[in-house]
């Protein structure tokens, strides 16, 4: 595999450690060790992978629900952002969420993420409303709103 080679893969346990290495230091609320474990070994979830070389450098996390799925993360290294990374993560996605035979791909993104807000987008989804308060306080910051998307898939 070449350095700038770009794969995306399913991840699994044996990828816990790159994966909470990437939470870690992409945000600042990130899922701990016990949670991405959970998530990796729920059957009704996918957790979608993102390398360049042998580095994670991205990740996405969806979860089967009854008529819907819901997108519970998606996140991408600082220095590997503006690439188009994000956008194959959310393909792959929806495409695994239309294979569930899913309604819906729901999602909720803090009101002031507009390069998320945009990707969504472009990608179709709808603004469905807001949870008042719903995220907690980021680098002395108050409370912010979750903004509900979804895009129907049936």
């Amino acid at each position: 595999m070449r350095p700038t080679e770009t794969i995306l893969r399913p991840l699994g346990i044996d990828d816990l450690a790159a994966l909470a290495a990437l939470e870690q230091a992409g945000q600042g609320d990130p899922w701990t060790p016990s949670q991405l474990e959970a998530t990796l070994a729920d059957p009704e979830a996918r957790v979608i992978g993102v390398e360049r070389g042998a580095r994670l450098v991205g990740h996405a996390m969806v979860v089967r629900l009854p008529f819907d799925a819901e997108l519970q993360a998606i996140l991408v290294a600082d220095d590997q952002r503006r690439q188009g990374l994000a956008a194959r993560l959310l393909d792959e996605v929806i495409e695994a969420s239309r294979g569930w035979g899913v309604e819906r791909l729901l999602l909720e993104v803090r009101v002031s993420n507009a390069p998320a807000i945009g990707l969504y987008r472009r990608a179709g989804f709808n603004e469905d409303g807001r949870r008042r308060g719903y995220y907690p306080p980021l680098a002395g910051r108050e409370r912010e709103d979750a903004l509900l998307m979804s895009l129907p898939l049936a």
